[in-house]
């Protein structure tokens, strides 16, 4: 049976918190794998900072929704805001993970994650907004 939950959430890292716990029990009801729910949280979570630190154009705050599908076979997340236009599948730097570590800049990481964790990783810009893409397998 396919599930869904749909949040929103202002520009502001203390929304974090609200939008994990919301995640949680999401997880929780649909009785995903403990691997999974981190996987899913830790992607939204790296996502949702890059939108808050980064996705604001001057005085405006963008604002995000994300919407969870929970299916039989997979997870899909979309991630949609109201910044300024930014594909980070393409526009983010790539981490340079020959570095040493207390060689590498802070930050940088969490595009890189996400899509080492996800099966598939979409990008696009329609109606004044970014949506982001994320699909885990439940199999893989």
């Amino acid at each position: 049976m396919t599930a869904k939950l749909s949040l929103s959430m202002q520009s502001s890292i203390d929304e974090l918190s609200r939008v994990a716990g919301e995640v949680e029990e999401f997880a929780r009801a649909q009785q995903w794998p403990a691997a999974l729910e981190y996987q899913i949280k830790l992607a939204i979570e790296e996502i949702a900072i890059n939108v808050v630190n980064h996705g604001h154009d001057g005085e405006r705050r963008a604002e995000a929704g994300i919407e969870i599908e929970s299916a039989p076979d997979s997870v899909i997340v979309e991630i949609s805001d109201n910044g300024r236009p930014f594909d980070p599948l393409t526009e983010a730097p790539e981490p340079d993970l020959d570095l040493a570590i207390e060689d590498r800049p802070i930050g940088g990481l969490g595009v890189h994650l996400v899509r080492t964790m996800m099966d598939e990783t979409r990008y696009r810009r329609e109606d004044g907004r970014n949506h982001l893409t994320l699909v885990k397998r439940r199999n893989g």
